[in-house]
């Protein structure tokens, strides 16, 4: 990655000109038995697209608020950047009444209507599926984006001190999310290559750390795992194999 990097936006841009074949999320839902890979260059389309939808479709402004009610997920993650590339602030859990949109997954959708704004919602199926039928109020994000442009300029620079994440009660701007991803990286023994293994869920910024930010400021790349209390041992014990997996946290 580069010194220079001061959004998470520039760590992704940085990850795609060194390598955009190479792994960067791999996700398993071992509820679904889900396993998606997703290359530094794949993840770059769909934050790409979903930025597009969100600046577009969305009208969304840099500081604007949005309430991020999604699991530990891949799509999730697309998000997260997404936001990053906008410059809107991405609020984990936040509260949907005080954000100026909202993006929910299937099980948060009632809670997700007290926003006034943009309501977007995620089916979490499986190949990102969309709803059977779309939630009253909301758009099925799996309809929307498809659509989008493949290739991402923000109406405006993102500003790297201003507010780009809010988790667990803790607010970081974009300068700040990179260096501290940059250290929680180099704590865990994160390098370039370095394939971490992690089921911690998206609600602190010990697993968003985890589970995509440090990987993406150090080069590596994560093993993204949902409902893993659901497997046992051996089989964590085959994925860590199967996956080259070097970390497991």
């Amino acid at each position: 990655m580069n010194a220079s990097d001061r959004t998470p936006a520039d760590l992704l841009r940085s990850a795609l000109v060194a390598d955009p074949a190479r792994p960067l999320v791999t996700f398993y839902d071992d509820a679904t038995a889900e396993r998606v890979e997703l290359s530094v260059a794949t993840f770059a389309n769909w934050v790409a697209k979903t930025a597009n939808l969100l600046q577009g479709d969305l009208a969304a402004e840099p500081g604007d608020r949005l309430a991020l009610l999604l699991p530990a997920h891949w799509q999730s993650a697309v998000w997260l950047l997404a936001c990053a590339s906008v410059g809107v602030v991405a609020e984990v859990q936040g509260d949907p009444a005080a954000a100026d949109l909202v993006v929910s997954g299937p099980d948060t959708l009632d809670a997700a209507r007290a926003c006034r704004g943009e309501r977007i919602a995620l089916a979490l199926r499986p190949l990102g599926g969309r709803f059977p039928q779309t939630p009253e109020g909301f758009a099925d994000y799996a309809v929307e984006v498809p659509g989008q442009g493949d290739r991402f300029v923000p109406f405006a620079p993102v500003d790297p001190d201003a507010p780009a994440l809010t988790v667990g009660g803790a607010s970081f701007t974009a300068a700040e999310l990179v260096a501290r991803a940059r250290e929680d990286g180099a704590a865990l023994g994160l390098a370039a290559g370095s394939r971490l293994l992690t089921g911690r869920s998206y609600d602190t910024w010990d697993g968003l750390a985890a589970g995509l930010y440090a990987p993406l400021a150090t080069g590596g790349s994560v093993v993204l795992c949902r409902h893993l209390d659901r497997v046992g041992a051996d089989v964590l014990a085959q994925r860590v194999e199967s996956e080259r997996v070097t970390l497991t946290v």
